[in-house]
Parts: C-alpha cells; sequence; structure tokens
C-alpha cells in the first residue's frame, strides 16, 4: 500500500465513501438527509450506462420515501410502470409458455402492511436521481476519482485518492470509511477480510440491442423478464422501453474455456433471434457485458472503522433483485448510527450493531436469492445437487420486508429466533420493521414509517401515555440525545390521529398504557406492553442500551 501524505495536509470530512454506484449513492442521500458531511469517490466518469438491477423491493421504496425520493423514482421508472411478472417460455411467438407470477402484488394486499410498492426502476435510470438527489443536500460526490490508498489508526481513516482526469493526488482525512466498492471490493482485499458461501453459481454475457419488430413478436405481454427455455439457444429477455429497447442475458460458460470475445456481433443476434423463436427479427447490438453470479458473503462487515456495504459486503444471484436491495437497506441501517456516533448521542458501540444486525440478513437473504434461480431455472445456471434448499425459509415477501434482528441494536428479542420467520408478521415486536398505520398529522394524511429517519421515536396513547410523553422528554434531556415523542389517539392531547379505527397500540402489540421505542430505521428497538412504576427509569435504561450509552 502505498503510503499517504500527512494528515495535517488532508481535506477532513466525517465519512468517506468509497464507491458511487447505487449502495455508495444510496448512503451519501441518507448521511445527506442526516446532515452528516461526507465525502464520495467513485473511479467511473459518471452513472451507470447499462440497464440493469432494476427490481426496487417495498422495504427499498419505503426508506426512498423516507428519504423524500420516491416520487422522483416513479418519474424516472415511468417506462416500465405497467410491467409485472416473469414470463418462462420456449419461444414469443404464438401463446406458448407459462407465467411464473402474473403480478407482484395480487389483490393489492400489500397495502396493509406498506403505503409504498415495488419499483421497476432500471440502475441506469435511478442513479441519477440518487446522484441529483445527494448533491442538492450537500453531498461532495467525485466521479473519476480512484482511492489508491488507505490507512487506519484509533482516531480515523487517512485515504490517497487521485483525479484520473488530471492526475492530481488528494489525501481525506475522515472518521469513517464505507467501502461500497464492489463485489471485488480493494478496500476488503486490503483489510484481509474473507468471505463464505457457495462461491460463483453462473456467468452471463449482458446484450444491449434494438430491435423495431421484437415489441410486435411481444405483444401486450409486458413482463418484468422472460426466461427463454430453448435448449439451443436459452437466456433472459428483458424490456428497457417495450419498444425498441432490449437487454438479453445470454449464458457464458467460461469454465468450458469458452471467451468472452467469442460473443460477437453476429453471435450474439442470431442467438437472440433463435431464443425468441423469430429467425427474421431485425436484431442491432449496441454492447455488451459480462457478469457473474455468485453467493458470498463477508465473514465480517468491519474493521475498525471501516465498513463494508452492498456487493463488497455480499454476493447474490440476481433472480429476485435481492442484491442491490439488501445494499441499499444496509446503507440505510449503517447511516443512522454514523450519524448518532457522530453527533454525539450515541456511544461508538452502537456501530458494532452493523455487522450484527446485518449479515445475518445477507446470509438468508442470499440462501433464498440462490433458492429462486432454481425455482425459476434461471438460463445458465446448474445448480449441484440440493442446491435450492437451504433457502427455502419464507416467502419472497418474508424476505424482502418481514426479516428480523434478533440480536443488535434491540431490546427484548430472542436471539435464537430466525432472520426470516416463516409467516410475514409486522407486529411491533423489537427487532421487526414497525408497523405501517395511516395517520393524520396537523390536517396532513402520513404513514407511521414517516415518522421515522432522524431520531428515535417513542409512540403512546394519548389517553393513557401522559407518563412515557413526560419521560421522553426528560430523557432526552438528560442524556442530551434526541427522542422525539408522539401521542396516537383522538383526544385533545394527541399529535397523531389513527385513520378510520385503527388501533395503534393492538398493533404495536401494547396495551393502551404501553409504549413502542422505534428507531431511525424504522425497526422497532423495545416495547412495554403496559406502564411500569418507573417510566422515566424504565424508559432512560432502554434508551441508554439502545444506543450504547452504558
Amino acid at each position: 500500500m502505498n503510503r499517504v501524505e500527512e494528515a495535517g495536509d488532508a481535506h477532513r470530512t466525517p465519512v468517506l465513501i468509497v464507491g458511487g454506484s447505487l449502495v455508495g449513492l444510496s448512503m451519501s442521500l441518507f448521511l445527506g438527509r442526516l446532515g452528516v458531511p461526507h465525502i464520495l469517490v467513485e473511479r467511473h466518469a459518471g452513472t451507470s450506462i447499462h440497464p440493469r438491477g432494476r427490481g426496487n423491493n417495498v422495504r427499498t421504496m419505503e426508506v426512498f420515501r423516507t428519504a423524500g425520493v420516491e416520487g422522483r423514482i416513479h418519474r424516472a421508472a415511468s417506462v416500465l410502470a405497467d410491467n409485472h411478472g416473469i414470463l418462462q417460455t420456449p419461444t414469443l411467438v404464438g401463446d406458448a409458455g407459462e407465467w411464473l407470477f402474473r403480478e407482484i402484488d395480487p389483490g393489492g394486499g400489500l397495502a396493509r402492511f406498506s403505503p409504498t410498492a415495488w419499483c421497476l426502476c432500471s440502475q441506469n435510470d435511478l442513479e441519477p436521481v440518487l446522484l441529483a438527489s445527494a448533491r442538492e443536500l450537500g453531498g461532495d460526490l467525485r466521479f473519476a476519482t480512484e482511492m489508491m490508498s488507505f490507512e487506519q489508526d484509533a482516531d480515523g481513516v487517512t485515504a490517497l485518492v487521485k483525479s484520473r482526469e488530471t492526475g492530481e493526488h488528494t489525501t481525506i482525512r475522515a472518521d469513517y470509511l464505507v467501502a461500497a466498492d464492489g463485489p471485488r471490493s480493494p478496500v476488503r482485499e486490503r483489510l484481509g477480510i474473507g468471505q463464505t458461501g457457495p462461491g460463483d453459481l453462473f456467468h452471463n454475457v449482458s446484450v444491449t440491442f434494438t430491435s423495431k419488430d421484437l415489441a410486435d413478436v411481444v405483444g401486450d405481454r409486458r413482463f418484468i423478464v422472460c426466461y427463454l427455455t430453448n435448449p439451443e439457444a436459452d437466456g433472459a429477455l428483458l424490456p428497457v422501453d417495450n419498444q425498441r429497447h432490449w437487454v438479453f442475458h445470454a449464458p457464458w460458460h467460461p469454465e468450458r474455456g469458452e471467451l468472452l470475445e467469442e460473443f460477437t456481433d453476429e453471435r450474439c443476434a442470431d442467438h437472440i433471434r433463435r431464443a425468441v423463436g423469430a429467425p427474421g427479427l431485425d436484431v442491432t447490438i449496441t454492447g455488451r457485458a459480462a457478469w457473474h453470479a455468485a453467493e458470498r458473503v463477508a465473514e465480517r462487515y468491519a474493521d475498525g472503522r471501516v465498513f463494508l456495504a452492498g456487493d463488497s459486503a455480499h454476493e447474490m444471484s440476481p433472480t429476485g433483485a435481492f442484491g442491490s436491495n439488501t445494499g441499499i437497506q444496509d446503507a440505510h441501517n449503517l447511516a443512522w448510527k454514523l450519524a448518532a456516533v457522530l453527533g454525539g448521542w450515541a456511544g461508538p458501540g452502537l456501530l458494532a450493531s452493523y455487522d450484527t444486525e446485518r449479515r445475518p440478513v445477507a446470509e438468508a437473504t442470499s440462501a433464498r436469492a440462490s433458492t429462486r434461480s432454481v425455482e425459476h431455472s434461471h438460463p445458465g445456471y446448474t445448480p449441484a445437487e440440493g442446491a435450492g434448499k437451504r433457502g427455502a425459509r419464507g416467502g419472497i415477501l418474508n424476505v424482502a420486508l418481514g426479516y428480523r434482528y434478533p440480536r443488535g441494536a434491540v431490546l427484548g428479542t430472542d436471539p435464537a429466533s430466525p432472520v426470516v420467520p416463516d409467516a410475514l408478521v409486522l407486529d411491533g415486536a423489537p427487532g421487526s420493521r414497525a408497523p405501517h398505520l395511516w395517520l393524520e398529522r396537523a390536517g396532513e394524511r402520513i404513514s407511521t414509517l414517516d415518522l421515522y429517519e432522524r431520531h428515535p421515536v417513542l409512540l403512546s396513547s394519548a389517553d393513557a401515555g401522559f407518563a412515557w410523553h413526560t419521560a421522553a422528554k426528560q430523557v432526552a434531556k438528560e442524556l442530551n440525545a434526541p427522542l422525539d415523542s408522539h401521542r396516537i389517539g383522538h383526544g385533545a392531547e394527541a399529535d397523531l390521529v389513527p385513520e378510520g379505527d385503527q388501533d395503534w397500540a393492538r398493533a404495536h402489540g401494547v396495551g393502551e398504557d404501553g409504549a413502542v421505542l422505534v428507531r431511525p430505521d424504522g425497526f422497532v428497538a423495545w416495547r412495554s406492553e403496559h406502564r411500569t412504576p418507573d417510566p422515566l427509569r424504565t424508559l432512560r435504561e432502554a434508551v441508554q442500551a439502545v444506543l450504547a450509552r452504558t
């Protein structure tokens, strides 16, 4: 590792983010929302130009909603707004094949659990939204800038970065470094952090192409992806605009000696025609990029003041788009903890919960992603015997929304309980994502989830929660920590009014005289089913424990 400049000559920042793809940009956005100054460096000159990573699940859209960019993302994704379901067929000519599923949310049942929904937005459309929003919040985002080396000590991290445009070297001194630098993470390698898991699963070449006639062959089948199963020319077809622009994932077998250079324009075009079942189809190849599906999880997510997030921490099979979503949610989990520690209202020990919470989620999710690839017979994937059974626990919504933190910055959990339960239950239990209810606040309709972003929040009843409300104010003063307190009900003391006949206490698993403490990331940290003899002491001890202040 090259020696860095003296710290006295360094640019100083609380957080340095290495990597400016989906996860790095999300980290910048979340830190910006929390008022944490930071610098992001990305070796590429701009955001992604390849249409990939399009499935943003409901939990990801919830955190983007809280961060104020949900509307922008939907506008960027409008061209694919009517695409739903996954089709599997040997040919697109005629009516052959079957739908693995037709709708992501059949019957609209997801509205019971969330104020938002899945959104199909390709990475090349999503990243510019995140970039613009992060810069509006004051983020210092430097593209065409590569980190050359870094060193850490007890007080921070010193990094040497280089402009790939001018060749100029700059030293950056940060309190913390977040590595979102991809599956071959130089930061992870430099730290000597190993990985667990089966490793490589399969390889594809992603081919972008135009065709003016393919839309007629597809007809009114508005799929997210179509798995084409002709054994002589299998692959996955994805629409970009449902009209002229498309992506095709062709199986690639480097383990058999097959070279990337063999995927010529002629070969790719012929493969696409045979896969679709239309020999005369007009196909113009516009680009290709190799990608590798793997299942790996880092052995630890932190080393001193350096943290791994996204693909640097975990690789997953692309089926189900679990990888990018898990990475974005890594960033959301870590951002508030960094903000709390840097703001002085949480102890440094809070940061240890990032690994404790997020690594088990990645392990469970990556196994489920591989299972999904087996279920969908993903082109190019020939699983080993017995593969696909390890991640069988829980349906896709359980994995996307119902995962829990049995250990970490939570109190009152069962450490031995599964990360992904067998059924989707969002009942206010500590370690789970807090329930969604519609409320009225000063004439505005909001979700309970809209309350959680910058500070911990205590919920109690307007009728029987005065003692908890008073205790929250006192705890915030004593600990010099932000703690928002909301009283829910229909009385004069209520600042939040439930919509219709919703019972907030029952939804959160407490009585009318109970209280619920929710973290800034929307996960329940602690709850008391009823009022205790000394609410002030009870709440103080809970907040101190969650924020590692003891």
